[in-house]
């Protein structure tokens, strides 16, 4: 039986300790953002701008990928 709350959430992965939670949040909103921008600018606007927007909000979800693993 898992009375305790904390217990519940650490075999749901949800640990207390996770310090990079809320720049994690930030780089993701950033990543969504930069690939929503490129993909239209791509689409309607000039291909190369696009595809670098897009590979500089690629490097904002490595960023969070180290994070999440370093956690």
């Amino acid at each position: 039986m898992l009375n305790n709350k904390r217990e519940r959430r650490m075999l749901q992965g949800l640990n207390d300790d996770d310090r990079f939670f809320k720049i994690r949040n930030i780089l993701n909103i950033i990543f969504i953002l930069g690939a929503v921008i490129g993909v239209l600018l791509y689409v309607y606007s000039s291909q190369t701008v696009g595809t670098i927007i897009i590979l500089i909000s690629m490097v904002f979800k490595i960023i969070e990928c180290i994070l999440r693993f370093i956690r």
